[in-house]
């Protein structure tokens, strides 16, 4: 899952990112709001988190930018302690959620995973796929009484796969939604990684498998 976040406070956004991280989510970090409307427009993100005071523009002035384009991109605010109409104002103009600083990075991620899954694309923490689950908040792939965890970009891959089970994802979307479409790293790294997944796969003996259609992507399956 990819998320942008806009945070002024550089030592606060290093802080977040390396909290996303860990816990398997990509993310692009920008310090003012000018930057944070053109990553939102270029990117394809899960979710945004939005400091309201930033240089250039606010998160507020970002937010209903967005919303007047179309762009419904669950977005989660963060306000200043007692700015009761910042926060009023944010929700009027679309906003998702919003959290006061200081906050509990555990409340965060929380709210993050609330907010993505009434975005409709996920409906629980746990992904189920013949059998085969995939948890949100643990990491853990599982068959019947086995479990796996699972590294940063193999879960973020498996994430879409089990979201969309039967869809083809190209390699190109695959890069796009974890590494970024500004990325250096070569596409050959999907193939890597849905290699590692393949083999995690066949030790759980779970009935699915990692298909691949020539030129077209890769997909889900029941065997």
């Amino acid at each position: 899952m990819r998320l942008l976040l806009a945070e002024d406070e550089k030592e606060m956004a290093h802080a977040l990112e390396a909290v996303f991280t860990h816990n398997h989510y990509s993310v692009d970090v920008v310090y003012n709001g000018i930057d944070a409307t053109d990553w939102a427009e270029s990117g394809n993100y899960d979710g945004m988190i939005l400091d309201i005071m930033m240089p250039g523009k606010s998160g507020l002035e970002v937010l209903s930018e967005l919303r007047k384009k179309g762009n419904h991109v669950p977005v989660l605010l963060l306000t200043a302690k007692g700015e009761i109409e910042d926060r009023v104002t944010g929700l009027d103009l679309g906003a998702d959620d919003y959290l006061t600083k200081p906050f509990a990075m555990k409340e965060l991620l929380a709210r993050i995973r609330a907010m993505t899954r009434r975005k409709g694309e996920v409906s629980s923490n746990t992904l189920e796929f013949g059998g085969l689950t995939l948890k949100r908040e643990t990491f853990d792939l599982g068959y019947q009484s086995e479990r796996i965890h699972l590294g940063n970009r193999e879960y973020q891959m498996m994430e879409m796969l089990m979201a969309t089970p039967g869809t083809l994802i190209s390699a190109e979307q695959f890069m796009d939604k974890i590494w970024g479409y500004d990325t250096d790293v070569e596409m050959n790294v999907v193939w890597v990684y849905l290699s590692y997944l393949r083999k995690k796969l066949h030790a759980l003996q779970a009935p699915v498998s990692i298909r691949a259609v020539r030129g077209l992507g890769y997909k889900l399956e029941q065997v």
